[in-house]
């Protein structure tokens, strides 16, 4: 009797084995599939361009001095007045120019350097700024500024605050063609891996592209722009 029951029990257990072995080929070759699918390569693409700046910011600081409050209000006056009278002959026209408050100081008034009498009790900083597209008229009239010297007025040429900056407006305009340039650079290099590594390039899984920057050709040029951009593609490989 316990001879008639272990034939039973032997040929389960036999099925059972079987079962599991084909269970875990099935697995494993599944496995294996999935894997070569999931087979990828990531690469980047890089699209360069150089484009005019549209908008030209170009602010003219002078500055002024008096013992007279009366006569440094005259003063920025009058020199105001030449500045844009010297820009609107050149042709920039009324409404780019505009004129801030002039940034006055009482020296009389500091509470430091010692007990030196200043020559000057007060000192003014006006700015004229002109705000244009016509980046080439613009660009010309500067370099005729020493005009404006030889009439007096003290420019502040290494100031900061008076440094010329120049915008590029039209990125939303140039965007498409440069992140497509990207992508297909991106696909070029993908393309090259493939064939080097006897793969097939199938879609794409992911992509990004990075952020776009802008910045001056080089620092004679700032009125040119260099914009650039990384796209990052991501391609399905298999044999």
């Amino acid at each position: 009797m316990a001879t008639q029951g272990k034939g039973p029990a032997l040929i389960l257990g036999a099925f059972l084995c079987a079962g599991l072995v084909a269970l875990g080929y099935q697995i494993s070759h599944s496995v294996i599939e999935y894997r070569q699918f999931e087979r990828s390569v990531t690469v980047k693409g890089l699209s360069e361009q150089e484009y005019p700046a549209d908008i030209v910011i170009w602010p003219i600081q002078y500055t002024v001095a008096d013992n007279s409050l009366e006569s440094l209000y005259a003063s920025i006056e009058s020199n105001t007045a030449l500045i844009s009278e010297f820009l609107e002959e050149r042709g920039i026209a009324e409404t780019d120019i505009s004129v801030s408050a002039a940034a006055i100081t009482d020296k009389s008034a500091q509470q430091y350097g010692g007990n030196a009498t200043p020559t000057f009790r007060f000192t003014a900083v006006q700015t004229v700024t002109v705000y244009s597209s016509n980046i080439d008229l613009v660009r010309g009239v500067m370099e005729q500024l020493t005009e404006l010297g030889k009439k007096g007025i003290v420019l502040n040429q290494n100031n900061y605050q008076a440094n010329v900056e120049y915008i590029f407006t039209r990125l939303n305009e140039v965007k498409p063609k440069m992140i497509e340039e990207a992508t297909t650079k991106a696909r070029e290099v993908a393309q090259k891996f493939a064939k080097d590594s006897k793969s097939v390039l199938g879609k794409i899984k992911r992509a990004s592209q990075g952020q776009f920057s802008i910045s001056a050709r080089d620092r004679n040029n700032p009125h040119i722009k260099k914009l650039r951009v990384v796209s990052t593609v991501e391609y399905y490989l298999s044999d």
